[in-house]
């Protein structure tokens, strides 16, 4: 019998671990969410990026991109967003590839919360890109900033606590690390 750490996995169970990513994404944000009535376009806080950032850390920064980008893209295009589809694709498939890419290789705490920060960074600038060019007022976007902001934050705040426990579990990070 093949040891856990040796398995590859087929190209068929990669695309069923990325399918599932999105689906992930997709219903943390389309089923937990609230709608802000504060900025220009209303904006909306979502759990979307809990499930994105613990399939970036633990799988990487393929599999990061592709479960944060489609999955809230695909939220955008069902639930009424559809002008914001292909800004989410591009910014939060960053957000994923960058989280990923930052934890690949490095497995501490202090990796994830640097990975976080990026992908806060990420978000921030890429939706106030997204809204200038939307709206065409520089102003306008700033009213989204805060509501980023905790979003990125409230991700963060699960995401850590749940990660440092998986990282007792090293069978978790050994078969994520065989699908990349």
């Amino acid at each position: 019998m093949i040891a856990m750490e040796q398995q590859t996995f087929s190209p068929t169970r990669q695309i069923v671990n990325a399918a599932l990513g999105i689906a992930l994404v997709f219903v943390f944000t389309s089923f937990v969410n609230v709608r802000l009535p504060i900025a220009a376009n209303g904006g909306l806080i979502h759990l979307g990026n809990v499930p994105l950032f613990i399939i970036a850390i633990l799988y990487g920064r393929r599999l990061g991109a592709l479960a944060g980008g489609l999955g809230m893209a695909l939220f955008d295009v069902v639930g009424g967003w559809l002008l914001w589809a292909p800004f989410t694709l591009v910014i939060v498939g960053l957000m994923g590839y960058s989280v990923g890419a930052i934890c690949e290789n490095r497995r501490s705490m202090t990796a994830y919360a640097l990975a976080l920060a990026v992908a806060c960074l990420i978000k921030v600038v890429g939706y106030y890109g997204a809204e200038w060019i939307i709206f065409g007022n520089w102003l306008a976007p700033l009213t989204s900033i805060p509501g980023n902001l905790v979003q990125i934050g409230v991700a963060s705040a699960v995401v850590l606590p749940v990660v440092g426990k998986l990282r007792k579990h090293a069978s978790v990070f050994s078969l994520a690390e065989n699908q990349k």
